[in-house]
């Protein structure tokens, strides 16, 4: 069984377990694969208190969404189910959230969403229905390669989610299938139509689906109250700017909201959790050329554990073009990506996701970066967050 979205009635037939969020891609593929004969179950996550979530518009995995897709499986005519994973959502993924903006970092859930609780406690779910597969509506494809599976950006690049499933295994790969890889968002829309789904219009979601409206500072101070805790804005030579209500209001490369006048932009350089500073300086001072990454997820050939590593073309935040790179791996689970030119306010607690062409090489979480101005030696007073 492929990726493939084909409506043939002659195929083959199999049980596949959907991700279903309650909105238009996931809703598609159930449908599509529904439409191919497959028996089709639907399961939808309860990720967080079902009684805030109500009414929420925006988010996924909301009261709304479970009751969206509740009606699409009816209206298919698939099995649905609700599962409550409202507590091993809250330890794996809101905790390492806000843990991590106490630690200067600029975390990414959803990665950690896909990572611990679909691909891994869903998937398991999957594997004990007798499901043969478990498919999502990602725009991402996997593709049959030489050495097994391979995950391949989508084909669309305004709808490719490549970034977010970097730490997807190659036993979870294995399983997964990705219907709608191949598409672009107007063509699963036009499939929406098609096939009457009723959330054919429904809007997509935007915010992480626990930070309603996108103000983390808000759910920060809830969960992580000293992380508001207020502290000095410095220079890179330690002199005190000003102040400001919390490092966590704060994220490197950031230029706007600093509240200081100069006679130069300043740009946050860095953040120190320990001395609750938030350091700033000229663009300059974020130009780096070397990345340090942890908790590598390699998809890729073994070339990468070389002296010289594996040339890649590695993406630093999700909205940002791909540039040129080599990455080796250090044996130990990290890698050291060299940058063919200097890149600007690369944060740490963000990803960097390996590719060549459209294959995904794999991926880490972003532990620090080595400034290029001082190739080698991180800049200094930099806390050392190479085993955060």
């Amino acid at each position: 069984m492929t990726d493939t979205v084909s409506s043939r009635a002659d195929g083959p037939r199999h049980r596949i377990v959907v991700a279903m969020s309650g909105g238009v891609d996931s809703s598609v593929t159930a449908a599509l694969l529904a439409e191919q004969g497959h028996e089709v179950v639907g399961i939808t996550l309860q990720l967080y208190d079902h009684g805030q979530a109500v009414g929420r518009k925006g988010a996924c995995c909301a009261g709304q969404d479970i009751h969206d897709a509740r009606r699409v499986a009816d209206h298919i005519g698939i099995a649905h189910y609700v599962l409550d994973f409202e507590q091993r959502f809250r330890a794996a993924v809101i905790d390492d959230f806000a843990d991590s903006y106490v630690a200067g970092e600029t975390p990414i859930p959803c990665v950690r969403c896909n990572q611990r609780v679909k691909f891994r406690d869903l998937l398991e779910t999957a594997r004990d229905l007798g499901a043969e597969a478990l498919a999502t509506g990602h725009y991402v494809r996997r593709v049959d390669g030489p050495a097994g599976p391979e995950l391949h950006t989508g084909t669309d690049p305004a709808k490719d989610q490549s970034y977010f499933l970097f730490a997807t295994t190659r036993d979870q790969l294995d399983f997964l299938r990705f219907p709608l890889g191949r598409l672009d968002k107007a063509a699963t829309r036009a499939l929406a139509a098609r096939l009457a789904l009723p959330v054919a219009a429904k809007p997509e979601s935007q915010d992480i689906c626990f930070v309603p409206e996108g103000r983390y500072s808000g759910v920060l101070a809830k969960l992580r109250p000293d992380a508001a805790a207020p502290g000095e804005i410095v220079d890179l030579d330690g002199r005190v700017l000003g102040r400001h209500d919390g490092i966590v209001h704060y994220t490197v490369g950031q230029r706007r909201g600093l509240g200081i006048a100069a006679a130069n932009p300043l740009y946050v350089v860095r953040l120190d959790p320990a001395r609750r500073q938030v350091v700033v300086g000229p663009k300059a001072a974020l130009a780096c050329r070397t990345v340090r990454v942890r908790d590598v997820n390699w998809l890729g050939p073994a070339e990468a554990d070389g002296d010289d590593g594996i040339a890649v073309a590695v993406k630093l935040r999700s909205t940002q073009p791909a540039v040129p790179a080599r990455v080796r791996r250090d044996g130990t689970g990290g890698a050291t990506v060299a940058l063919a030119d200097p890149q600007y306010g690369v944060s740490p607690g963000q990803a960097a996701v390996f590719y060549q062409n459209t294959r995904v090489l794999g991926g880490g979480w972003i532990a620090g970066t080595d400034s290029a101005a001082a190739e080698g030696a991180a800049p200094a007073g930099s806390p050392d967050r190479s085993a955060a």
